[in-house]
This record gives C-alpha cells, sequence and structure tokens, in this order.
C-alpha cells in the first residue's frame, strides 16, 4: 500500500485536526530546536526528464574508457557472452532480494542452489555458501570460521592481494585474532618462514593461488606445512584459473574463497562484486551465510529449502562468529549463468587464451632494452617486469586508448585476459619499446 500525502493547505488542515495537532511543526516538539532547519536547503532548482538525461550523460562523457585493459590486480576484464545480461536483467531476477519467507522464493532458492553446485565443482570443495559481499569479505570471514579455543591465532602470506590483505587485518584486530603475515621470497610465500611461523596454537594459514604478483605458490607443499602444525589451510583463488588449473582441495585446501568479479560480472567502478566460500563438509556448519538445499515434498516433487542459516547472526550478535546477513544474490546468478553459458570447454579455453597470451606478451616486453621479469617461475596471466620511465610509459600508452599495468614496489604488474588481441599486445608492447628508446 502506498502512503496519501495531502497536497493543499485546506486538506493538511483537516488532516491536523483529525489528528488533535495545530501545526505541523508541532510533530517535532520533541526534538531540539537547534536539530531542526530554519532556512531553505541550499538546493538546485528541479530540472525536467530530459534535463537530466543530457546532464548526466554530460558528466558521464568524462570517464574514461579504455579499449584495451592490461591491468589486472583482483579486477578483471573477461568476455561476457551476451546470454548473461540477457538472463540476469529480467525484471523477475533484478528485484528479487534475499528469501526471507525461504521456501515460498523457489526461484531465487533453486538459483542460489544452482549457484553453489557450480562453486563447489569448480573449487572440488563440498560445499558453498550463498555468496558474501567479496573476494577481500570471503578471506577475512574464512579466519573466523577456523578459530576455536586452543586455536587461536591466524597466518597469512604476504603475497596476497594488499586489499584482501587490509581486510583481514581489520576482523582480526576487531575479534582479537592474533595475524601475523609470512614473508615472502622471489616472489611466492617462504615456506621455511612458514614452517617456523606455525605453532599448536596456530588456527589458520591463508595463501593465494596465484598470487597478488601473478606467480603460482607452491600450493601442495604449503599445504602440508599448514596441515603438519594442526591448522587449517585457507587458498584464495582466481575462479578462470580453476578453468585449467588444480583446484584448492586437490592442494589439500579446507576452505576455498575468492572473487566472483571474472565470473560474468564487468568493471563498473569498483562493484558490484562477489565473495564466494566454499569448504569440507566437517566445517559446513561454520560457513556463513546461508546454504541452500534440494530436497522432495511429501509428494517427490524437487524443492528446494534454507538448509542452513546461522540465526545467531541476526539475534546474538554479540556472540556470533560472523555478521554477514545478506548475501550477493544477483550478482551469485550472474555468476551461475556465466558458468552455464561457458560450460567446462569454454572456462578451459578462456583460462588457456589468459595465460598464453600473457606468456607472449611478456616476451614482447623482455625483449626491449631495459624491461625484465621480476620473478622467476610459473604464472598465470599476471606478471610483474621492471619498466624504467614507469609513469612515462603509463601515460604514453593511457593517451592511446590503453590502460598500462599497475604500479608496485616491485615493478609494473601487468594483465592480459582472453579479450586483448595479438595486434594490441604488439601496439602496446612498440609504444614501451618507443618511449623508452626516446
Amino acid at each position: 500500500m502506498g502512503s496519501y500525502v495531502p497536497t493543499s493547505p485546506a486538506e493538511r488542515e483537516e488532516m491536523l485536526r483529525s489528528i488533535g495537532v495545530p501545526t505541523v511543526e508541532a510533530l517535532y516538539d520533541n526534538v531540539p530546536s537547534e536539530m531542526l532547519l530554519s532556512r531553505p536547503l541550499n538546493l538546485p532548482e528541479g530540472l525536467s526528464e530530459l534535463e537530466v538525461a543530457n546532464k548526466v550523460s554530460a558528466i558521464a562523457e568524462k570517464n574514461i574508457v579504455f579499449k584495451t585493459v592490461l591491468r589486472g590486480a583482483g579486477a578483471y576484464r573477461h568476455h561476457i557472452p551476451s546470454i548473461v545480461k540477457s538472463v540476469v536483467n529480467k525484471e523477475q531476477l533484478v528485484t528479487a532480494y534475499t528469501p526471507y519467507q525461504a521456501e515460498i522464493s523457489q526461484g531465487i532458492l533453486q538459483s542460489i542452489f544452482e549457484y553453489q553446485t557450480m562453486i563447489c565443482s569448480l573449487t572440488g570443495m563440498d560445499v558453498s555458501n550463498a555468496s558474501v559481499y567479496d573476494g577481500a569479505t570471503a578471506a577475512a570471514e574464512s579466519v573466523a570460521m577456523c578459530i576455536e579455543r586452543k586455536k587461536t591465532k591466524a597466518y597469512i602470506s604476504a603475497t596476497v592481494n594488499p586489499a584482501y590483505l587490509d581486510v583481514v587485518k581489520t576482523y582480526c584486530y576487531g575479534s582479537g585474532v592474533p595475524l601475523t603475515i609470512i614473508p615472502e621470497k622471489n616472489g611466492v610465500t617462504d615456506p621455511e618462514a612458514l614452517k617456523a611461523a606455525l605453532a599448536g596454537d596456530s588456527a589458520c594459514f591463508i595463501s593465494q593461488q596465484p598470487n597478488f604478483y601473478g606467480m603460482m605458490e607452491d600450493a601442495a607443499a604449503l599445504g602440508e606445512i599448514t596441515h603438519g602444525a594442526g591448522a587449517k589451510y585457507v587458498m584464495i583463488c582466481n575462479p578462470i584459473s580453476l578453468g585449467i588449473c588444480k583446484t584448492p582441495a586437490e592442494y589439500g585446501a579446507d576452505v576455498a574463497v575468492g572473487e566472483g568479479q571474472p565470473l560474468g560480472m564487468p568493471i563498473a567502478f569498483g562493484g558490484p562484486y562477489l565473495g564466494f566460500m566454499a569448504a569440507k563438509s566437517q566445517m559446513a556448519r561454520k560457513l556463513p551465510g546461508r546454504i541452500v538445499g534440494q530436497t522432495v515434498d511429501k509428494e517427490g516433487k524437487r524443492g528446494f529449502v534454507l538448509t542452513l542459516q546461522a540465526r545467531e547472526q541476526h539475534i546474538r550478535r554479540e556472540k556470533a562468529s560472523s555478521n554477514i546477513c545478506s548475501n550477493q544474490a544477483l550478482c551469485a546468478l550472474t555468476a551461475a549463468v556465466y558458468l552455464s553459458a561457458m560450460g567446462q570447454k569454454g572456462l578451459a579455453q578462456a583460462a588457456t587464451l589468459c595465460t598464453s597470451k600473457a606468456h607472449y606478451f611478456a616476451q614482447q616486453l623482455c625483449a626491449i632494452p631495459g624491461v625484465e621479469m621480476v620473478h622467476e617461475g610459473e604464472y598465470f596471466h599476471e606478471f610483474v617486469t621492471t619498466l624504467p620511465k614507469t609513469e612515462e610509459v603509463l601515460a604514453e600508452l593511457e593517451s592511446e586508448g590503453i590502460l598500462g599495468g599497475y604500479p608496485t614496489e616491485k615493478g609494473v604488474l601487468w594483465c592480459v585476459t582472453e579479450v586483448v588481441t595479438k595486434a594490441e599486445l604488439d601496439r602496446a608492447a612498440a609504444i614501451v619499446k618507443e618511449v623508452l628508446a626516446r
């Protein structure tokens, strides 16, 4: 039902008489006078729909949309099949939200169930939740999953995305969990430092595969060291890489988390993103958020239910291990539609193109005097190089409609995905060579 708002003075007076109040101002008698606005708001006059459209369009034209993107660092541009937007833009799906009266919302429950099933298939894990806000949040929430009465300390690799690391630090600070950063060596986690740091009270160790520098970690060895100390092994993973790389489960991980943005979501000024979480079955009850399950009704027909929802998140916040009360339902649906459209072969093809093009571009760059690979070893679709005149090179690339790599303390972090063509890579390398030759 809508609300009726009286518009004429006579109607307003009639309303005031009906409720026994002399003036509208009298409704605010309990509000301190210094909190009441005694002057008109400094706002411009309203505009017509056409004027608003023109004004917004003029503002939007100031945005720079790069044709070629050679930067990742946690947000990636991939090809999105047209059917993805066609499906998720349907009115019934765009407007759907968390199913509070869950079993009535069979369609939404099924979409979440399908998403969970695909995440489990992708990661090799037994159970997935109904998603959290983003990859960084997922990494931080995984710490809370692993903390126990006698397991109170968390550890994280220095090669994890710095944004993720910051969020994990914040969560650990707020919950009083000691967090130790394991140093890196040659672009990957130092296994000896990890072995020396872990102790009997270690709850978990978090690593990223591939890591922030694009390097492939010796994830199996890190898992063995972690389990040897009696701690849980958490892996942050790039979902596209799982098209051709080993799954977190194959590396022995207990929990797999990551950012689902590469799965059908365009880069859109910082969001919305999608944090996925999956775990071994013995940790199912520690997953935050919701888990949707499939069952049958009394007539034997298939149906979907909220199998698990940690209610303390809502009613006992001070004792809750997580306060995640929502889920990224539309983003999760997008990821599910993308994975359905791509299929196993399509995802593998996208991952193969990413890594082959990245290696080609690295060869082209390293053929330029002054540009060298910073790290040795295997990488997926990101890598770090030295780059003299970094600011000048990146500015020149930008002027040519190319977003260059991400500057870091080690050098420039480049990224190549399947959407970048060989001609674009050759052009970018030529620009770098030209600037450095000046």
